[in-house]
């Protein structure tokens, strides 16, 4: 296919899939979750103006850093339609998602510095799990690694909706030291 002639202000899905890198049924998808847009010709074939290429970069990083695609399909709903989003426009989605994002960054740290550990599953299989996780105490939190799940939002709560209390909290400090290989 030849390079886009400046003056087109319009893309067919084809033009849009080799400009944007992004296969077909990808913007198919993406449309079908109302992501994007399109106007139909009288041939019921689809249009895209030309700041779709831009929405779909932004649905690309958004995915790779992990964000929802409703999340997504939220945050271009606030965008203007039928314009290119501003460098402003993305300086305020970007900082929407700021503090997710650090959780997210945090959570995995814990994984990393955790996954040698005990990452309190109450699997009770494991000698160290003794030590980590006496009586199970991380397992009355409720199902799933807590260790790693504290602090996040929809993690364990307490009464009334209050935050239940942390892993660190649930291990005694005596038995919260990462035990060394051979125990």
């Amino acid at each position: 296919m030849t390079r886009l002639e400046h003056r087109v202000h319009e893309l067919t899905v084809g033009q849009l899939a080799e400009r944007s890198g992004v296969a077909v049924s990808a913007l198919h998808f993406y449309e079908s979750k109302g992501l994007i847009s399109s106007r139909r010709t009288a041939g019921n074939q689809r249009r895209f103006t030309r700041d779709t290429l831009r929405r779909v970069a932004f649905i690309k990083v958004s995915q790779r850093v992990g964000i929802p695609l409703g999340a997504i399909r939220d945050a271009l709903a606030t965008l203007p339609e039928e314009r290119t989003p501003t460098v402003a426009d993305w300086a305020r989605l970007s900082e929407t998602w700021r503090g997710e994002l650090d959780d997210r960054i945090r959570q995995l740290e814990r994984l990393r510095d955790d996954l040698t550990d005990c990452i309190g599953c109450g699997c009770l299989s494991i000698s160290r799990c003794a030590l980590a996780n006496p009586y199970d105490r991380l397992g009355d939190e409720g199902p799933g690694p807590r260790r790693l799940l504290a602090g996040r939002s929809g993690g364990p709560a307490g009464p009334a909706g209050t935050a239940g209390p942390t892993a660190a909290a649930a291990v005694p400090p005596e038995c919260a030291a990462p035990c060394t290989p051979g125990d």
